[in-house]
């Protein structure tokens, strides 16, 4: 399990890595790596809970992809830091777009998710 949980997370994180990198942050704009691998990590999350409930995956599965491949995609510590930052630099409408996109979309996703896998 822990090995399973290792894996996922690691290659997840690569994927993480490599969607920052093809959108970087540029001055003055969101960072949409970060928004994109949460929204996903949500999205999975959501699928996964539903799945869950309806005994379509078992409890290490569930484990695997939950804290395995969402705890190496997401980024919540990275979004949190590059939300300050566009605050201090004066970037308040992107700070204040970055943290509302990255929050509803979240939501939406993972509810959507949860409800279509239910």
């Amino acid at each position: 399990m822990v090995l399973g949980v290792l894996a996922a997370g690691g290659a997840a994180a690569v994927v993480r890595f490599l969607v920052s990198r093809a959108l970087p942050v540029g001055p003055g704009r969101l960072p949409f790596g970060v928004l994109i691998v949460n929204v996903a990590g949500s999205l999975i999350g959501g699928v996964v809970l539903g799945l869950a409930e309806r005994a379509a995956v078992s409890d290490d599965v569930r484990l695997i992809l939950l804290t395995g491949v969402c705890g190496g995609l997401t980024t919540f510590s990275t979004w949190s830091v590059e939300t300050v930052e566009l605050a201090l630099t004066g970037r308040w409408r992107a700070g204040i777009l970055n943290l509302t996109a990255t929050l509803f979309l979240g939501f939406l996703v993972c509810g959507a998710g949860y409800v279509l896998s239910r």
